[in-house]
């Protein structure tokens, strides 16, 4: 049997693995599977047409299982893929790659044992650090595979993170702008969303008291609105 044709269907698609279409609470997008040289998978979740595309909205999302799946509130990570899906569906082009990098990619064995230390005080850099492991361990150029692989030119990045957007350019993608992805504060990570704008220049600021939830703040990007 032809196990990538066994049923007269296309299951790939250029250099992805597999290829459907996924029906969502946002809307119906394409996925595709995207195998490293490592052999993890790897995913575009995406609206529209893209190939040749210019100024694409794009949001490089790393696989966050604890808030992703089991709702933890330590993190803004699972608000900002429902934002970015969301945004896409409504104005119908753009795509997340969600990257299984797990923990800024330290794995989800040394992040449990980082929140392990940050529940004793440490902070998610000084956790990090604790443990001999880099702040961020994630790197880009599979994103930028990726992208090549969907035809995209040049891209909006959605993100807070300067690291991003430097990295995706160092891998060698055209990056155009950045639209602010703001989104997730609680009472229980406020302390860490305020380390990762103090600490790692994320680009925007923490609003209100200490026990006050009220969102972070950032300026509005004048090309594109994640919210708008």
């Amino acid at each position: 049997m032809n196990h990538d044709d066994p049923v007269g269907l296309p299951l790939t698609d250029g250099p992805f693995y597999a290829h459907t279409r996924l029906p969502t609470k946002h809307g119906t997008f394409d996925v595709r599977v995207f195998r490293d040289a490592a052999g993890a998978e790897h995913l575009a979740i995406s609206r529209g047409h893209l190939d040749g595309g210019e100024s694409v909205v794009v949001r490089v999302h790393s696989e966050c299982l604890t808030s992703e799946v089991l709702g933890s509130l330590k993190c803004d990570c699972a608000a900002q893929l429902e934002t970015a899906l969301a945004a896409i569906a409504r104005t119908g082009r753009g795509c997340v790659l969600y990257l299984r990098q797990e923990g800024r990619g330290i794995g989800l064995g040394n992040k449990i044992r980082a929140y392990a230390l940050q529940e004793a005080g440490a902070d998610t850099l000084e956790a990090n650090r604790l443990l001999g492991l880099p702040d961020d361990d994630r790197s880009y150029d599979v994103a930028v595979e990726m992208l090549r692989g969907l035809g995209v030119r040049s891209v909006l990045l959605m993100t807070n993170n300067p690291l991003k957007l430097d990295g995706l350019a160092a891998a060698g993608m055209v990056v155009r702008g950045r639209v602010p992805c703001v989104v997730g504060l609680n009472p229980v990570n406020r302390g860490y969303l305020e380390t990762k704008a103090a600490r790692m220049g994320h680009l925007y600021r923490v609003a209100g008291g200490a026990d006050e939830e009220t969102a972070p703040t950032a300026a509005p990007s004048p090309e594109w609105s994640a919210t708008a």
